[in-house]
Protein backbone atom coordinates (compact mmCIF):
# COMPACT_ATOMS: atom_id res chain seq x y z
CA UNK A 1 0.00 0.00 0.00
CA UNK A 2 1.24 3.29 -0.97
CA UNK A 3 2.63 5.28 2.00
CA UNK A 4 1.47 9.10 2.01
CA UNK A 5 4.11 11.47 2.81
CA UNK A 6 3.04 14.30 5.24
CA UNK A 7 3.84 17.67 6.24
CA UNK A 8 2.39 20.17 9.21
CA UNK A 9 2.37 23.72 8.75
CA UNK A 10 1.99 24.19 12.63
CA UNK A 11 4.15 22.64 15.04
CA UNK A 12 2.33 24.17 18.46
CA UNK A 13 0.42 21.62 20.85
CA UNK A 14 -2.40 20.58 17.64
CA UNK A 15 0.72 19.74 15.51
CA UNK A 16 3.11 17.87 17.67
CA UNK A 17 -0.39 15.71 18.63
CA UNK A 18 -1.35 15.06 15.36
CA UNK A 19 2.16 14.44 14.19
CA UNK A 20 1.84 11.54 17.19
CA UNK A 21 -1.45 10.25 15.24
CA UNK A 22 0.49 10.12 11.67
CA UNK A 23 3.19 8.53 13.52
CA UNK A 24 0.82 5.79 14.73
CA UNK A 25 -0.55 5.09 11.35
CA UNK A 26 0.82 2.56 9.10
CA UNK A 27 0.87 3.87 5.83
CA UNK A 28 1.65 7.64 7.08
CA UNK A 29 4.72 9.52 7.74
CA UNK A 30 5.89 12.84 8.64
CA UNK A 31 8.62 14.23 6.15
CA UNK A 32 8.91 18.19 7.42
CA UNK A 33 7.10 20.31 9.59
CA UNK A 34 7.24 24.59 9.79
CA UNK A 35 6.54 26.57 12.51
CA UNK A 36 7.56 30.47 12.96
CA UNK A 37 9.71 29.76 16.33
CA UNK A 38 11.94 27.59 14.71
CA UNK A 39 15.22 30.20 14.31
CA UNK A 40 15.97 28.60 11.23
CA UNK A 41 16.06 25.52 8.81
CA UNK A 42 17.14 21.58 10.33
CA UNK A 43 16.72 18.08 11.11
CA UNK A 44 15.31 16.87 13.97
CA UNK A 45 16.79 13.22 15.87
CA UNK A 46 14.46 11.03 13.91
CA UNK A 47 15.00 12.69 10.57
CA UNK A 48 11.79 14.85 10.24
CA UNK A 49 13.20 18.27 8.50
CA UNK A 50 11.67 21.53 10.19
CA UNK A 51 11.48 25.52 8.70
CA UNK A 52 10.35 28.42 10.19
CA UNK A 53 7.95 29.04 7.29
CA UNK A 54 5.60 27.10 5.02
CA UNK A 55 6.88 27.73 1.77
CA UNK A 56 9.76 25.78 1.74
CA UNK A 57 7.42 22.94 3.62
CA UNK A 58 5.51 23.33 0.55
CA UNK A 59 8.37 22.67 -1.85
CA UNK A 60 8.96 18.81 0.05
CA UNK A 61 7.90 15.73 -1.90
CA UNK A 62 4.63 15.27 -0.08
CA UNK A 63 1.04 13.80 -0.48
CA UNK A 64 -0.68 15.06 2.36
CA UNK A 65 -0.39 18.91 4.02
CA UNK A 66 -1.89 19.31 7.93
CA UNK A 67 -2.71 23.04 8.82
CA UNK A 68 -2.46 23.42 12.38
CA UNK A 69 -1.89 27.45 11.83
CA UNK A 70 -3.96 30.24 13.15
CA UNK A 71 -7.15 31.51 11.72
CA UNK A 72 -5.80 34.64 10.04
CA UNK A 73 -3.05 32.66 7.71
CA UNK A 74 -4.99 28.88 7.94
CA UNK A 75 -6.85 29.55 4.68
CA UNK A 76 -3.98 31.29 2.70
CA UNK A 77 -2.10 27.94 3.87
CA UNK A 78 -4.61 25.20 2.92
CA UNK A 79 -4.80 27.32 -0.56
CA UNK A 80 -1.04 26.86 -1.26
CA UNK A 81 -1.36 23.46 -0.25
CA UNK A 82 -4.15 22.45 -2.61
CA UNK A 83 -2.41 24.49 -5.76
CA UNK A 84 0.56 22.65 -5.20
CA UNK A 85 -1.97 19.54 -5.61
CA UNK A 86 -1.63 18.44 -2.09
CA UNK A 87 -4.24 16.47 0.12
CA UNK A 88 -5.41 18.91 2.77
CA UNK A 89 -6.18 18.55 6.19
CA UNK A 90 -7.52 22.13 8.15
CA UNK A 91 -7.93 22.53 12.05
CA UNK A 92 -10.79 23.78 12.87
CA UNK A 93 -11.59 26.86 12.50
CA UNK A 94 -11.32 27.21 9.10
CA UNK A 95 -10.33 31.16 8.91
CA UNK A 96 -11.64 34.68 10.72
CA UNK A 97 -14.88 34.32 8.92
CA UNK A 98 -17.20 32.71 5.94
CA UNK A 99 -15.86 34.49 3.44
CA UNK A 100 -12.12 32.86 4.08
CA UNK A 101 -13.52 29.26 3.79
CA UNK A 102 -15.45 30.04 0.72
CA UNK A 103 -12.79 31.04 -0.82
CA UNK A 104 -11.01 27.74 0.23
CA UNK A 105 -13.80 25.82 -1.14
CA UNK A 106 -13.09 28.19 -4.94
CA UNK A 107 -9.72 26.26 -5.05
CA UNK A 108 -10.86 23.03 -3.39
CA UNK A 109 -13.11 23.20 -6.91
CA UNK A 110 -10.61 23.66 -9.16
CA UNK A 111 -8.68 20.10 -7.49
CA UNK A 112 -11.65 17.73 -7.76
CA UNK A 113 -9.12 14.95 -7.54
CA UNK A 114 -7.82 16.30 -3.82
CA UNK A 115 -9.69 15.74 -0.55
CA UNK A 116 -10.27 18.51 1.85
CA UNK A 117 -10.78 17.50 5.21
CA UNK A 118 -11.77 20.00 8.20
CA UNK A 119 -10.80 19.19 11.95
CA UNK A 120 -14.06 19.33 13.71
CA UNK A 121 -12.54 16.73 16.55
CA UNK A 122 -15.76 16.53 18.34
CA UNK A 123 -17.37 14.65 15.90
CA UNK A 124 -15.09 11.63 16.22
CA UNK A 125 -15.51 11.03 20.19
CA UNK A 126 -17.02 7.29 20.82
CA UNK A 127 -19.35 9.35 22.56
CA UNK A 128 -20.67 10.94 19.95
CA UNK A 129 -21.07 8.53 17.09
CA UNK A 130 -22.74 6.27 20.04
CA UNK A 131 -25.46 9.64 20.01
CA UNK A 132 -25.08 9.48 16.87
CA UNK A 133 -26.10 6.17 15.93
CA UNK A 134 -29.51 6.11 18.48
CA UNK A 135 -30.80 8.83 16.85
CA UNK A 136 -30.41 7.91 13.27
CA UNK A 137 -31.87 4.61 14.33
CA UNK A 138 -34.96 6.44 15.23
CA UNK A 139 -35.24 4.10 18.35
CA UNK A 140 -35.67 7.09 20.48
CA UNK A 141 -38.16 8.84 17.87
CA UNK A 142 -37.29 12.47 16.44
CA UNK A 143 -35.26 15.28 17.96
CA UNK A 144 -37.64 17.78 20.15
CA UNK A 145 -34.79 19.83 21.32
CA UNK A 146 -31.18 20.06 22.56
CA UNK A 147 -29.50 22.42 25.29
CA UNK A 148 -25.63 23.10 24.94
CA UNK A 149 -23.51 24.48 27.37
CA UNK A 150 -19.23 24.56 26.72
CA UNK A 151 -17.57 27.06 28.46
CA UNK A 152 -13.86 27.41 30.47
CA UNK A 153 -12.54 30.14 32.44
CA UNK A 154 -10.44 31.90 30.25
CA UNK A 155 -9.99 33.36 27.00
CA UNK A 156 -6.42 32.11 27.32
CA UNK A 157 -6.18 29.06 29.14
CA UNK A 158 -3.15 26.49 29.61
CA UNK A 159 -0.60 29.12 29.39
CA UNK A 160 -1.43 29.33 25.74
CA UNK A 161 -0.51 31.91 23.14
CA UNK A 162 -2.99 35.04 23.54
CA UNK A 163 -3.52 35.11 19.77
CA UNK A 164 -7.12 34.29 20.79
CA UNK A 165 -7.77 37.63 22.14
CA UNK A 166 -7.03 39.10 18.84
CA UNK A 167 -10.03 40.15 16.21
CA UNK A 168 -7.32 40.30 13.61
CA UNK A 169 -5.68 37.06 13.94
CA UNK A 170 -8.68 34.81 15.85
CA UNK A 171 -11.44 36.16 13.79
CA UNK A 172 -13.81 36.11 17.06
CA UNK A 173 -13.55 34.89 20.99
CA UNK A 174 -14.87 31.87 23.08
CA UNK A 175 -17.32 30.83 20.27
CA UNK A 176 -15.40 30.43 17.20
CA UNK A 177 -12.28 29.25 19.36
CA UNK A 178 -14.36 26.79 21.84
CA UNK A 179 -18.46 26.70 20.91
CA UNK A 180 -17.88 26.21 16.96
CA UNK A 181 -17.85 22.42 17.94
CA UNK A 182 -20.91 22.43 20.17
CA UNK A 183 -22.49 24.33 17.25
CA UNK A 184 -21.16 21.72 15.13
CA UNK A 185 -22.71 19.06 16.83
CA UNK A 186 -26.27 20.46 17.00
CA UNK A 187 -25.54 20.45 13.38
CA UNK A 188 -24.57 17.09 13.07
CA UNK A 189 -27.61 16.20 15.08
CA UNK A 190 -30.06 18.25 13.95
CA UNK A 191 -29.66 19.35 10.30
CA UNK A 192 -29.49 23.72 9.33
CA UNK A 193 -30.66 25.88 12.11
CA UNK A 194 -33.03 28.60 9.72
CA UNK A 195 -33.96 30.84 12.60
CA UNK A 196 -31.61 32.57 14.91
CA UNK A 197 -31.68 34.58 17.94
CA UNK A 198 -28.79 35.40 20.46
CA UNK A 199 -26.95 37.72 22.67
CA UNK A 200 -23.30 38.26 22.19
CA UNK A 201 -21.03 39.50 25.17
CA UNK A 202 -17.35 40.39 26.07
CA UNK A 203 -18.32 42.79 29.43
CA UNK A 204 -15.82 40.02 31.60
CA UNK A 205 -12.43 39.96 30.21
CA UNK A 206 -13.13 43.56 28.40
CA UNK A 207 -11.35 41.73 25.09
CA UNK A 208 -12.78 42.57 21.58
CA UNK A 209 -13.98 39.24 21.21
CA UNK A 210 -16.84 37.61 22.59
CA UNK A 211 -16.88 36.32 26.11
CA UNK A 212 -19.91 34.83 26.02
CA UNK A 213 -22.67 33.61 23.25
CA UNK A 214 -25.98 32.99 23.94
CA UNK A 215 -27.83 31.67 21.04
CA UNK A 216 -31.78 30.41 20.55
CA UNK A 217 -32.14 28.57 17.21
CA UNK A 218 -35.03 26.28 15.01
CA UNK A 219 -34.42 24.44 12.39
CA UNK A 220 -37.10 24.44 9.59
CA UNK A 221 -38.97 21.52 10.85
CA UNK A 222 -38.99 22.65 14.41
CA UNK A 223 -36.11 21.53 16.00
CA UNK A 224 -35.01 23.69 19.39
CA UNK A 225 -31.12 24.61 20.11
CA UNK A 226 -30.28 26.19 22.75
CA UNK A 227 -26.52 27.23 23.59
CA UNK A 228 -24.15 29.13 25.80
CA UNK A 229 -20.68 29.07 24.67
CA UNK A 230 -18.63 31.26 27.62
CA UNK A 231 -15.14 31.81 28.55
CA UNK A 232 -16.44 32.67 32.70
CA UNK A 233 -17.20 29.16 33.23
CA UNK A 234 -14.94 28.64 36.42
CA UNK A 235 -15.64 24.94 36.51
CA UNK A 236 -14.58 23.44 32.84
CA UNK A 237 -18.00 22.27 31.30
CA UNK A 238 -19.54 20.42 28.14
CA UNK A 239 -22.65 18.90 28.45
CA UNK A 240 -25.69 18.57 26.27
CA UNK A 241 -29.00 17.66 26.84
CA UNK A 242 -30.29 16.15 23.38
CA UNK A 243 -34.47 15.61 24.34
CA UNK A 244 -36.37 12.70 21.40
CA UNK A 245 -40.19 11.68 21.67
CA UNK A 246 -39.29 8.61 24.10
CA UNK A 247 -36.51 9.34 25.74
CA UNK A 248 -33.40 11.60 26.16
CA UNK A 249 -29.82 11.44 24.93
CA UNK A 250 -27.26 13.44 27.96
CA UNK A 251 -23.67 13.95 26.43
CA UNK A 252 -21.26 15.14 29.52
CA UNK A 253 -17.72 15.60 29.85
CA UNK A 254 -15.67 15.55 27.23
CA UNK A 255 -12.07 13.51 27.30
CA UNK A 256 -9.34 16.56 26.35
CA UNK A 257 -5.80 16.79 26.43
CA UNK A 258 -6.41 19.32 29.57
CA UNK A 259 -8.59 16.59 31.35
CA UNK A 260 -10.46 19.19 32.87
CA UNK A 261 -13.89 18.96 31.53
CA UNK A 262 -14.70 15.65 33.56
CA UNK A 263 -15.43 12.04 32.46
CA UNK A 264 -17.00 11.87 28.93
CA UNK A 265 -20.43 9.72 29.82
CA UNK A 266 -23.64 9.33 27.53
CA UNK A 267 -27.13 9.02 29.29
CA UNK A 268 -29.18 7.45 27.60
CA UNK A 269 -33.17 8.05 28.95
CA UNK A 270 -35.91 5.60 28.10
CA UNK A 271 -38.88 7.58 28.70
CA UNK A 272 -42.49 5.44 29.81
CA UNK A 273 -44.57 8.88 29.83
CA UNK A 274 -47.67 6.62 31.42
CA UNK A 275 -45.22 5.25 34.35
CA UNK A 276 -42.18 6.83 35.21
CA UNK A 277 -43.44 10.23 37.02
CA UNK A 278 -40.36 12.16 35.51
CA UNK A 279 -38.34 9.94 37.04
CA UNK A 280 -37.01 7.12 34.02
CA UNK A 281 -35.07 4.30 33.35
CA UNK A 282 -31.29 5.56 32.82
CA UNK A 283 -28.27 3.58 30.85
CA UNK A 284 -24.86 5.40 31.88
CA UNK A 285 -21.78 4.66 29.86
CA UNK A 286 -18.67 6.14 30.55
CA UNK A 287 -15.48 6.56 28.38
CA UNK A 288 -12.50 6.10 29.47
CA UNK A 289 -9.67 6.74 26.65
CA UNK A 290 -9.88 8.71 23.39
CA UNK A 291 -9.44 7.31 20.57
CA UNK A 292 -11.18 10.65 18.21
CA UNK A 293 -7.43 12.51 17.15
CA UNK A 294 -6.49 8.23 15.34
CA UNK A 295 -9.53 7.90 13.93
CA UNK A 296 -10.00 11.12 12.43
CA UNK A 297 -6.56 10.89 10.75
CA UNK A 298 -7.19 7.03 9.32
CA UNK A 299 -10.54 8.20 7.91
CA UNK A 300 -8.67 11.01 5.99
CA UNK A 301 -5.93 8.80 4.96
CA UNK A 302 -8.89 6.57 4.26
CA UNK A 303 -10.40 8.71 1.99
CA UNK A 304 -7.13 9.65 0.02
CA UNK A 305 -5.59 6.25 -0.28
CA UNK A 306 -8.81 4.75 -1.76
CA UNK A 307 -10.18 7.70 -3.29
CA UNK A 308 -13.67 8.15 -1.18
CA UNK A 309 -15.57 11.60 -0.60
CA UNK A 310 -15.21 12.79 2.87
CA UNK A 311 -18.13 11.92 5.17
CA UNK A 312 -18.06 13.84 8.27
CA UNK A 313 -15.69 17.06 8.58
CA UNK A 314 -15.95 18.14 4.72
CA UNK A 315 -15.90 21.26 3.62
CA UNK A 316 -19.31 21.66 3.20
CA UNK A 317 -19.32 20.90 7.25
CA UNK A 318 -16.94 23.54 7.70
CA UNK A 319 -18.74 26.42 5.71
CA UNK A 320 -21.86 25.65 7.08
CA UNK A 321 -20.54 25.44 10.84
CA UNK A 322 -19.21 28.41 10.08
CA UNK A 323 -21.53 30.10 8.55
CA UNK A 324 -24.25 29.03 11.79
CA UNK A 325 -21.38 30.83 14.05
CA UNK A 326 -21.63 34.06 11.92
CA UNK A 327 -25.54 33.84 11.94
CA UNK A 328 -25.45 33.67 15.93
CA UNK A 329 -22.87 36.76 15.77
CA UNK A 330 -25.49 39.15 13.47
CA UNK A 331 -28.40 38.07 15.34
CA UNK A 332 -27.29 40.36 18.17
CA UNK A 333 -27.85 43.73 16.27
CA UNK A 334 -25.29 45.52 19.11
CA UNK A 335 -22.61 43.24 18.57
CA UNK A 336 -23.43 42.93 14.73
CA UNK A 337 -22.95 46.79 14.62
CA UNK A 338 -20.41 47.28 17.18
CA UNK A 339 -17.84 45.04 14.82
CA UNK A 340 -19.61 45.73 10.88
CA UNK A 341 -20.20 42.20 11.33
CA UNK A 342 -21.47 40.99 7.68
CA UNK A 343 -24.66 39.36 6.76
CA UNK A 344 -23.50 35.18 6.33
CA UNK A 345 -26.45 35.01 3.81
CA UNK A 346 -24.57 37.02 1.33
CA UNK A 347 -21.73 34.70 1.22
CA UNK A 348 -22.64 31.40 -0.64
CA UNK A 349 -20.49 29.18 -2.17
Amino acid sequence: MTELKVGIAGFGVVGKRRKDCVDRHPHMRVVAVCDQLFEGEGVFPDGVRYYPDYRPLLAEDLDILIVCLTNEVAPEVSIAGLERGLHVFCEKPPGRNVEDIARVIAHERQHPALKLMYGFNHRYHDSVQDALQIIRSGQLGRIINMRGVYGKSKLITFNQPDWRTQREIAGGGVLLDQGIHMVDLMRLFAGDFTEIYSFISNSHWGYDVEDNAYALMRTKDGIVGMLNSSATQWRHRFHLDINLDRGSIILGGILSGSKSYGAETMTVVTADHDRDNGDPKEQITRYNRDPSWDEEISCFADCVLNDKPIQSGSSEDAFRTMELVYKIYYADPVWRNTYQIPNPDDCQI
